[in-house]
């Protein structure tokens, strides 16, 4: 799906655009440089050729992907299931299951899902997805609040984001031609994104300001009250690691015309910051982020104007609203928030949901929209018009944007009516509410494709029964041992922060934390429900575990930026594992002589070692050593190795010696 903005967690290298424009002569290649269309004509042709079935399986799952991409669901749905019957494995099956739920075909995911639990081993790993089908199945079955309809100016590209603007306009985000630049965004194959602005009476759609609009990426616009400023989304090309990073930017306005934008200044390097919403009185700014510090994915933060006029550092929403999935697009209306997420129960991909914040600042539960603001596909960036006329029986008028199927492009702009519902039943309120906050845990071991491989692909998760947890909060301390359903289940106090720590013979430990900190009472859901899960990984003694993310540079050793996530997460595990040793190896590709290979890899293992040691970890621990070319990965003649296979090869890894 062409959702540029929309998913900036998987945010990709900005590269030129020769790739998009390139001949390609067969159908692997053409989903490589993501040429989606040109795949699916070139693949059927290969298809028809194929030999055996375990080729057809190869290629029907790559016609499902193009098909998923073009956002044609029963094209793709029909070439998953035909790539799974050709033995392509539990990938497709995985595919299927979810293309079904995109395309509303509740019932037969439920069954995929279910055959798909199956399949790995673990009916534990789908059961929400199953929940979530049945669940949507019931919201279908409501009498619609809203009603909608497409608007004509969405081009086949998408368009997305709007928001209201003055003289019956709107600003919204789109990667049509008429963007700024030549180049071509890689993940979308499209323009890069820009602000644009629509004459809703005239539906002429020109762009939105030269000062906003670069051959960068930019979107997803908000504006104080007179339209005096401006915040938005730029994603920057960072040229040394040919990694996307997005910022908040502010642009002050006079009449028509805007000043260079700035970022904010509690932006942070290599930290996403996305989706702009700003309150009434031009105080409090909304927006989501990937922080590490967050809750996982992407989460709402918030940040108030100071007395100098600069930004507070950003404070997190609560888990009302913040899941370990994505929470993206907020929009703040009063005293409730519009949001999306792709992890509470929704109906597909990313459902739009509201929330209220209480007088002592929690915010009660998130709500589902439901159908038809909701389907199964991805819906995000709403927003209420409260300028437009509101015919009789109209309660409000706004916008927002879908990828379903019967839309114009990729992402499509909608218009919708708040209808006056129907009387609802009379219900009789207890005269005493009385309110609880519980928590289910869950233990989990991952699956392993090849159960001795540490390295080998995860199929899922299951429940690791006989686990014990250990729970802190406040100053009290409890240990539970979960039974075979990997299970725990506690009662929450309000306003409290938990901690986690989890632990069997065999495995490493492993932490996590929950906080009913911000979780407000709603009269309408006197009883909360949260999850969190803890994984924890088997001990491969002796066995090399490959670290995903750390690179160097050509003929260096130091320590890069982009590595030092992945080593802080190994050195967290350092610290909750206090009884293990680990050695960590360094292995090069073939190419240069061996005793330059073997120097090189004792100095990068050597760096890996003292940024652990850095991190506090103790140094009789820790083991340096360095293999240079004598452990390839991959065993192919050096001279043909492909440019992947060499990458393999350069790894570094750690093993477990005590």
């Amino acid at each position: 799906m062409a959702r540029n903005l929309t998913l900036l967690a998987l945010l990709i290298g900005l590269t030129a655009a020769c790739t998009y424009t390139m001949k390609v002569r067969d159908g692997r290649t053409a989903v490589d440089v993501k040429q989606y269309a040109v795949a699916v004509d070139l693949l059927q042709k290969e298809y028809d050729k194929a030999k055996s079935r375990v080729e057809q399986g190869k290629i029907a799952f790559l016609l499902g992907e193009s098909y998923r991409h073009l956002n044609k669901s029963d094209q793709s749905i029909r070439w998953y299931r035909i790539a799974y019957d050709n033995q392509f494995g539990v990938d497709a099956l995985k595919q299927y299951a979810y293309g079904l739920k995109r395309a509303e075909r509740y019932e037969e995911a439920m069954r995929a899902f279910k055959d798909l639990g199956i399949e790995i081993g673990s009916p534990y790993e789908y059961r929400r997805e199953i929940s979530a089908c049945q669940i949507a199945l019931g919201w279908k079955a409501l009498p619609p609040e809203y009603e909608i309809e497409v608007l004509s100016f969405n081009s086949g590209n998408s368009d997305y984001s709007p928001v209201v603007y003055k003289d019956n306009q709107l600003v919204f985000t789109s990667d049509r031609s008429a963007s700024e630049g030549d180049d071509t965004y890689n993940w979308t194959g499209n323009a890069f994104s820009d602000l644009f602005l629509v004459d809703l009476k005239s539906n002429s759609v020109t762009g939105f300001d030269k000062n906003l609009n670069t051959e960068n990426n930019e979107g997803t616009v908000a504006f104080n009250q007179d339209y005096s400023e401006a915040y938005f989304t730029r994603c920057f090309n960072n040229a040394k690691y040919e990694d996307a990073y997005c910022k908040l930017m502010a642009s002050k306005g006079s009449g028509n015309s805007w000043s260079v934008p700035q970022p904010l200044s509690f932006i942070e390097e290599e930290v996403n910051y996305v989706h702009p919403s700003l309150s009434a009185d031009g105080n409090t700014l909304y927006f989501s982020s990937d922080h590490p510090d967050g809750w996982g994915g992407y989460d709402i933060y918030f940040a108030t104007r100071q007395g100098d006029g600069n930004w507070s550092q950003p404070q997190l929403l609560s888990r009302s609203i913040n899941t370990p999935g994505d929470e993206k697009f907020p929009f703040i209306d009063a005293d409730t928030l519009y949001f999306a997420s792709d992890s509470h129960t929704g109906m597909g991909g990313l459902d739009i949901f509201r929330s209220y914040k209480l007088s002592n600042g929690s915010w009660t539960p998130a709500y589902n929209l439901k159908a038809p603001i909701n389907s199964g596909s991805d819906d995000f960036g709403y927003v209420i018009d409260y300028k437009a006329p509101k015919p009789e029986g109209v309660l409000q008028v706004g916008y927002f944007t879908s990828t379903r199927e019967d839309g114009i492009g990729g992402d499509d702009i909608y218009r919708f009516t708040k209808v006056v519902p129907p009387e609802p039943p009379v219900v009789e309120v207890p005269e005493e509410i009385e309110y609880k906050l519980l928590l289910e845990g869950y233990v989990l071991e991952k699956i392993y494709n090849n159960p001795t491989d540490p390295n080998s692909k995860v199929l899922g998760r299951k429940p690791l029964p006989g686990s014990e947890v250990d729970i802190q909060f406040d100053k009290q301390k409890e240990t539970v041992t979960v039974g075979e359903d990997g299970m725990f289940r506690l009662e929450l106090e309000e306003n409290t922060d938990y901690s986690f720590l989890a632990s069997r013979e065999k495995y490493l430990s492993n932490d996590a934390a929950f906080s009913t900190v911000g979780i407000g009472r709603d009269p309408n859901n006197p009883v909360q429900t949260f999850e969190i899960e803890i994984v924890l990984d088997k001990i491969f003694l002796d066995k090399e575990i490959t670290l995903e993310n750390i690179y160097y540079d050509f003929d260096k050793w130091d320590i890069r930026e982009d590595a030092q996530p992945t080593l802080d997460d190994l050195a967290r595990n350092l610290k909750l594992n206090p009884d293990i040793r680990i050695q960590m190896g360094s292995h090069t590709d073939c190419r240069g002589n061996n005793r330059y290979n073997e120097d090189l890899s004792q100095k990068r293992a050597q760096s890996a070692v003292d940024y652990l040691i850095s991190k506090g970890i103790d140094p009789a621990r820790l083991v340096a050593r360095g293999y240079g070319e004598s452990q390839p990965e991959v065993d192919c003649i050096c001279a043909r190795c492909t440019e992947e296979e060499h990458q393999t090869n350069r790894r570094t890894t750690f093993k477990i010696i005590e």
